[in-house]
């Protein structure tokens, strides 16, 4: 089932925390690109210096932060990545779900193709295992980028949803095992003084 507004529209280190095991859809020409959500990391404007509206800043690059929750929120950074995140929260509220890395569900030769230009038997095993490690990765295969900044989750062409049966693929086992989430500072955020020890990175754990 897909996820609708009333999800997305809770405190952020729940829904960050929430989407852990769940599956991000995107379609591509038709077909559905999926990803298994792995690891997430929470950012709350109003009290948060690592978040990019922390004290309610608005600027054309926010702007979308302050949109009504289920938005998705694209930027770029080092002028190259694209990150992909989830506005939550009431509507005016800055706050989001970066989603950090994940694991290839559906259309494996299009992800590949759109990570490394080749199809997925292509790939070496070092690829394989860092193919959705990190942001910028999941939106290169998900082919995201600033054009889908502000496009609603609750939409056709890019959600999230419970089960990979709604999409009319198989659940692998794996999948279906209970999993714990572990917690701990997010990555990269030297420069947000006291917020860079807010634990509030989330990974599937064993």
């Amino acid at each position: 089932m897909k996820l609708t507004q009333a999800f997305y529209h809770r405190d952020t280190r729940l829904v960050a925390q929430a989407l852990l095991g769940k599956y991000l859809v995107r379609f591509q020409d038709g077909l559905p690109l999926v990803v298994r959500i792995q690891e997430t990391e929470a950012y709350i404007g109003r009290m948060d210096k690592a978040c990019h509206a922390y004290n309610y800043r608005r600027t054309p690059r926010t702007e979308t932060l302050f949109a009504p929750p289920g938005t998705a929120y694209i930027y770029l950074i080092y002028g190259m990545y694209h990150c992909l995140n989830f506005v939550t929260e009431p509507e005016g509220e800055p706050c989001a779900v970066l989603i950090r890395g994940g694991q290839p569900r559906g259309s494996l030769s299009f992800l590949a193709r759109n990570r490394y230009g080749v199809g997925w038997e292509q790939l070496s095993a070092y690829q394989r295992k860092n193919f959705l490690n990190g942001p910028g990765k999941l939106c290169q295969a998900l082919a995201l980028t600033r054009a889908e900044n502000g496009c609603s989750l609750l939409g056709d062409s890019l959600f999230v949803c419970d089960r990979l049966e709604d999409l009319g693929l198989t659940t692998p086992p794996e999948d279906l095992r209970p999993f714990s989430i572990v917690a701990g500072p997010r990555v990269g955020i030297d420069y947000a003084e006291e917020a860079v020890d807010f634990p509030w990175r989330y990974l599937i754990g064993p």
